[in-house]
């Protein structure tokens, strides 16, 4: 059985090979999980030693069959409680990422199941991230970075990147929320800023960095 600290390792393994479409660096998990990268390596021999990942000194690391089998898993019991905090208990889709972190370590599949038929058997989160399948496949979006969108479209928000707080509440104050569709008016030759116009009939100003954060369809 591997602990919440080897989970959580899993976890973003998978979400950083997903994100870069290849082997995840040393100093990458660093980063990401703020440790020191003598203590990602540490970690990342112990999922070595369990068949976890592949890993080589100095080399891309990259999870096995039963390595990624596990991180879906978690993915899983992650995003449905992020479902369950948003939809039964009220609480804002900016303040359920740490709980989540908190629940997904618990490994009951039956409560994963009978969660899974309470809520509706939902396919995505409440950041538009789809959810695993109980077989352990994830489903395939098509979806690109608003930043790759062009003067004159029209398209639906329908997922985000970034899941930090102050990026969501900047998104609510932005009047920028999943599902609403949004008119590319002007795109800054400057500096890639956006401007768009809401369903609403608001002009929002969105700058690059956060157009790339934002996947559309």
């Amino acid at each position: 059985m591997q602990s919440f600290t080897e989970e959580n390792y899993l976890k973003t393994i998978y979400n950083l090979a997903n994100r870069q479409q290849g082997e995840v660096s040393t100093n990458a998990l660093a980063e990401v999980t703020a440790t020191k990268a003598a203590s990602v390596t540490d970690m990342l021999r112990k999922l070595s030693d369990k068949q976890l990942i592949h890993y080589k000194k100095y080399q891309g690391v990259r999870l096995t069959e039963e390595g990624e089998r596990l991180a879906l898993q978690i993915i899983r019991r992650h995003r449905l409680w992020e479902v369950f905090l948003v939809e039964k208990l009220g609480f804002s889709w900016d303040k359920v990422h740490d709980i989540a972190e908190e629940l997904e370590h618990i490994r009951s599949e039956e409560l994963v199941t009978r969660l899974d038929t309470y809520l509706g058997n939902p396919q995505f989160d409440p950041h538009g991230d789809p959810i695993p399948t109980s077989a352990g496949q994830m489903p395939e979006t098509g979806y690109r970075k608003l930043s790759e969108a062009e003067v004159g479209e029209g398209v639906c928000l329908m997922a985000v990147l970034e899941h930090s707080t102050g990026f969501l509440q900047h998104l609510d104050y932005s009047d920028l929320s999943l599902g609403s569709t949004v008119v590319i008016q002007e795109i800054s030759a400057f500096d890639k800023s956006f401007r768009v116009q809401t369903e609403t009939g608001r002009t929002v100003f969105v700058s690059h960095e956060v157009a790339k954060n934002l996947l559309v369809n």
